[in-house]
């Protein structure tokens, strides 16, 4: 079986994590021969060096530059794969001529997101509706994704983020990182988000700075690109910044996760968040925004709470009750751990994909 991977670049991301993740466990699956094509010479991934398998790179001069297309057509046709499996919609836009020119499947896994309000004027609603006909096979990380997009049912497949626990071997000692980050508060109240337009920052610091006209025995952390910017610093605003540590980009973020006592999740719209797995496979209490994928991994009231979007004072509440009731934090997250365990562990999200690898080719 010969695979060729195709993803817009392999920076810090779920779905950049998720597929790194299925190359590691493919490489010790016999006869299967993979190679991968990356758009973007950002690897945050150093991990994929290691593979041992070819990574061709295909920088675009413009964004509508044509020779993307020849260049993923002769890589193609050398490689001969049995399908092409793409990660985004930009990719499945240059794989669909490409496919159907050399006769290879297309597994379209642009699917990672359920957006609510879906238009020929958003982006990437226009490059599924452009790119769903031709494809062969379309999978998405939730259920919630596959119907925001309408994809059809006939060829959709549901196959969630499965979360490696090897990762958390060699964390960081709780200790030595609160004292590098200089907490000195009782509790950490944290979330792990890209900075950007479908993450709500703006509510998760709107809920904190309520915590803290409370109490101010609680330090908020936010992880995740760009969340160390000036935009986002002037969003946060100048009071109780003592309060807040924006630390940006960081490499081993389940240490960060495990200094954590809640795990927050403030989105607009979001498809299976690798970020949520993080939390509750290190046993920690979930507030997440009630939608989309979202609801698919957490179960309300038990391994932790939905949340309405963009409601600061709902988001305070459950972290007070949560930081009020230590047996409901540690029974939460005991039930979420178990749920990582039993639905989303990375050997089920592996051999799920291995079965429709095997059933296409």
């Amino acid at each position: 079986m010969r695979i060729l991977f195709f993803i817009d670049t392999l920076g810090a991301g779920g779905k950049e994590r998720r597929m790194v993740e299925l190359m590691k466990a493919l490489k010790l699956i016999p006869n299967i021969d993979f190679e991968i094509i990356v758009m973007s010479s950002d690897i945050h991934y150093k991990e994929i060096r290691n593979l041992g398998i070819k990574i061709h790179t295909i920088i675009r001069k413009t964004k509508k530059d044509l020779s993307v297309f020849h260049k993923l057509f002769a890589i193609s046709k050398s490689f001969k794969p049995d399908f092409v499996h793409c990660w985004d919609s930009m990719t499945a836009i240059y794989s669909v001529p490409v496919c159907k020119l050399l006769e290879i499947k297309l597994i379209n896994g642009m699917v990672i997101d359920s957006p609510t309000n879906q238009t020929i004027f958003n982006k990437t609603w226009l490059r599924a509706k452009l790119t769903f006909p031709f494809s062969t096979l379309i999978i998405g990380n939730s259920d919630a994704g596959i119907q925001a997009y309408k994809s059809p049912r006939s060829k959709s497949a549901v196959i969630y983020n499965g979360f490696n626990f090897n990762r958390l071997n060699n964390l960081s000692s709780s200790e030595n990182l609160r004292s590098e980050l200089g907490i000195n508060t009782e509790y950490v109240i944290g979330m792990v988000a890209s900075f950007s337009v479908n993450k709500d920052y703006s509510t998760f610091y709107a809920a904190a700075k309520l915590v803290l006209s409370r109490r101010i025995d609680v330090t908020f952390i936010a992880i995740g690109n760009n969340t160390d910017s000036d935009v986002s610093r002037f969003l946060l605003g100048e009071k109780h910044q003592e309060n807040f540590r924006l630390l940006g980009k960081k490499s081993n973020v389940e240490s960060y996760v495990n200094i954590m006592d809640v795990c927050v999740l403030a989105t607009f719209t979001e498809g299976i968040s690798n970020s949520i797995l993080e939390y509750m496979s290190l046993s920690k209490p979930v507030i997440a925004t009630s939608g989309g994928g979202t609801n698919e991994i957490v179960v309300d009231e038990q391994t932790g709470f939905l949340v309405k979007q963009s409601d600061p004072k709902d988001l305070a509440d459950k972290v007070e009750i949560l930081l009020n009731d230590r047996t409901k934090r540690q029974e939460m997250g005991k039930s979420g751990r178990r749920r990582i365990e039993d639905v989303f562990s990375i050997e089920s999200m592996v051999a799920k994909y291995v079965s429709v690898y095997s059933a296409l080719s």
